[in-house]
């Protein structure tokens, strides 16, 4: 009898310290699983606010550029005015909008250089560039006369196609940075 209850005690034994062991490695299994998930969780909501700070810029950046050209656009029809006079004006009061528009675009772009990635940076500021290109013609049409003022209009005009180019470079680069985020 003593044999019957002696194996019995070391059964019992055996039978709680598996069961210790195996909650014990569940725990560990359990706490690695959380673990993970919750690392899996921070790094999901990191890459979505990383995206959405990136898609902020780029759209800030594409709306300043709209308005940009909304901007030219009213330079270009001005400069279909007859009278001399009336056409300078215009000028002289879009000159002097187009300076805080511009101020506009640097910000945004310096927006989307510290925004990243390298390649939609670039992308912008290639884009700041054909705007800015468009401001020397546009100081000749203000403060030039004659003939200087022709060929700057001609000048000006001729500065959309770039524009709109860079543009859409800067916006398929965007996308496509959006969409490997």
């Amino acid at each position: 009898m003593w044999r019957v209850t002696d194996n019995t005690w070391w059964v019992a034994a055996l039978t709680g310290g598996t069961a210790v062991l195996a909650s014990w490695v569940t725990t560990l299994g359990n706490a690695r699983t959380a673990r993970i998930q919750g690392q899996a969780a921070a790094e999901t909501q990191r890459r979505q606010q990383l995206r959405d700070g990136r898609r902020r810029a780029y759209l800030d950046l594409v709306e300043q550029a709209h308005r940009m050209a909304e901007l030219y656009w009213k330079v270009s029809a001005a400069s279909r005015v007859e009278d001399a006079a009336e056409r300078a004006a215009a000028w002289s009061a879009l000159y002097e909008r187009e300076r805080d528009e511009y101020a506009g675009i640097r910000r945004c772009v310096r927006v989307v250089d510290l925004e990243g990635p390298p390649e939609v940076a670039e992308a912008a500021e290639a884009l700041k560039r054909e705007v800015g290109s468009f401001h020397r013609p546009f100081t000749t049409m203000v403060e030039g006369d004659g003939s200087a003022v022709e060929e700057a209009v001609a000048e000006f005009d001729g500065r959309y196609r770039p524009f709109w180019a860079a543009l859409n470079r800067f916006v398929d680069t965007a996308r496509e940075a959006l969409h490997s985020t």
